[in-house]
């Protein structure tokens, strides 16, 4: 190699396996090297990949920060740089990771002190000790980033941050960090700048990170461009929030719907070497291979897309046969609503000693329930409990669950629960209004209820509620219902109804 880069006057260098082979021989100019891509060699679940560089440096000079960014990067086991005008050549500058950083010294290459291989699994054991979990755990790791610009507001960003390490932690994904910019320009590219997404990769891999979870939303390119650069699994809020859905849903209707919502939101997204090729046209000059697989995968997605619509649209067929049953019976029907994880399976069971399935977790429930609850006075309703809602809710699931969400239409009464121990509640309960704006259900007769007033003083949750005009009660604690028992049945029956709340 020596020889080579003198007779080149260009740096020249070697990719090697620990098993000793070598993969890759590159040669490069008078500065540096362009490391292929290492597709082949993948990072796994071990803190290092695997390869080794040892590469030539024609002026003598030291390891640069370019070479020790590299070796960070790309997880590599080592990179060695020889001095080609070292007539003797009888040392190296190495530079490894280590747990405690980048380490670099100069190695006798005739007479090393140990067994490299050695020495390179007792670093990986190392790394995974102070990491505090065992590398081949199942459990998906991750780092959570937030980009927005200084124009929104930073309690928003960290508001809504905090909602995604829910959203992660519904999904059993174990968040090691999370990372918060506010950039003065939004990288179109990355949405961050590459430096620093070359600072967050080194972080990742420091911790040991299988996947970035972003709280804004990637488009297609920025998923690919960040997927390529970092080799980690890349994830947007709206896949997030899709695949916590996708966990719950239990029903015939949320699974189709689920289905639909992830179809829709990967057609777009579905990536491959090009379509220039993917379908020609024909006649003269336009005879070729035809389709080509991305084209193939594509046109199954569709088609698959609208068989779920189908089936959707007669799952929603269904659903009006049993609302006409419900009216031709002619019980009221009371639809509970609120943000995600207010409560309002709680307040079902409670209301009408069901057992519809509880969890403290964001979306633990998205089958709709309906039971009858009968009030004092002997007479009945249906109360309904719907898919909870959530700020930014993607619009391919909105669209999904719209056949579903319509239902709220046909209640004569929606009951609003709001978790007041929640420090975001205001901001939960505009998301909520905000949704029900998009339904056109604004002007439909509503009773805005706190619930988990257990969680607070008793005077600070009276205080709120007055402030709002709110009816105060507690899920788990049947005693409290007094007063929104009464609230319903005047919102009910009571004649001369008027205005939007009671």
């Amino acid at each position: 190699m020596q020889k080579l880069s003198e007779a080149l006057n260009r740096q020249v260098g070697i990719l090697v396996t620990r098993g000793g082979g070598i993969t890759h021989v590159i040669v490069g100019d008078t500065r540096g090297l362009f490391l292929p891509p290492l597709d082949s060699h993948p990072l796994g679940k071990k803190a290092l990949r695997g390869l080794r560089l040892i590469h030539t440096h024609l002026y003598g000079e030291p390891l640069s920060q370019d070479d020790l960014t590299d070796l960070s990067l790309l997880r590599l086991d080592a990179l060695a740089a020889i001095d080609i005008g070292d007539a003797e050549l009888g040392s190296v500058e190495l530079a490894y990771l280590s747990p405690k950083g980048t380490e670099t010294e100069t190695v006798d290459i005739y007479h090393p002190k140990e067994d490299f291989t050695l020495f390179l699994d007792s670093l990986e054991a190392e790394m995974s000790r102070r990491r505090g979990f065992e590398q081949d755990g199942a459990v998906e790791r991750a780092i959570l980033v937030s980009i927005c610009s200084p124009g929104v507001p930073r309690t928003d960003q960290e508001d809504s941050m905090d909602e995604l390490r829910e959203l992660a932690e519904s999904s059993d994904v174990l968040v090691l960090d999370a990372v918060l910019q506010r950039p003065k320009k939004i990288n179109p590219k990355l949405l961050m700048g590459e430096g620093k997404l070359r600072e967050l990769v080194i972080n990742s891999m420091d911790k040991g990170a299988t996947m970035l979870v972003f709280d804004q939303d990637l488009s297609p390119s920025q998923l690919k461009n960040i997927s390529q650069m970092t080799e980690l699994k890349v994830l947007d809020r709206s896949q997030m929030i899709l695949d916590v859905f996708a966990r719950r849903a239990h029903s015939r209707d949320g699974k189709v719907q689920v289905e639909l919502a992830q179809l829709k939101y990967r057609l777009p997204r579905l990536a491959g070497r090009g379509t220039a090729m993917s379908r020609l046209m024909g006649g003269i000059g336009g005879r070729g291979p035809g389709e080509m697989k991305l084209e193939i995968d594509r046109r199954r997605v569709r088609e698959r897309i609208g068989l779920l619509e189908r089936q959707l649209k007669g799952l929603g067929m269904a659903r009006v046969q049993r609302k006409q049953r419900r009216v031709g019976a002619g019980l009221p029907i009371i639809s509970i609503i609120g943000y995600t994880n207010a409560g309002k399976s709680t307040l079902l069971n409670a209301l009408t000693g069901s057992d519809t399935f509880v969890e403290h977790r964001m979306f633990a429930t998205l089958d709709t329930a309906s039971r009858r609850l009968r009030f004092p006075r002997e007479r009945e309703v249906v109360i309904t409990d719907t898919v909870g809602f959530i700020r930014d809710l993607p619009k391919d699931l909105m669209s999904a669950f719209k056949s579903t969400l319509e239902e709220l239409g046909d209640a004569d009464l929606l009951l609003h629960l709001v978790d007041i121990a929640n420090p975001r509640f205001e901001r939960q309960m505009a998301s909520v209004e905000r949704i029900l704006g998009e339904l056109e259900l604004l002007d439909k007769n509503r009773i805005l209820v706190f619930n988990k007033a257990d969680l607070l003083a008793p005077d600070v949750a009276e205080n709120i509620a007055s402030r709002f005009d709110a009816v105060l009660v507690s899920a788990r604690d049947r005693k409290s219902f007094g007063p929104l028992i009464s609230a319903l049945e005047l919102a009910l029956w009571q004649e001369n109804l008027s205005g939007t709340h009671v």
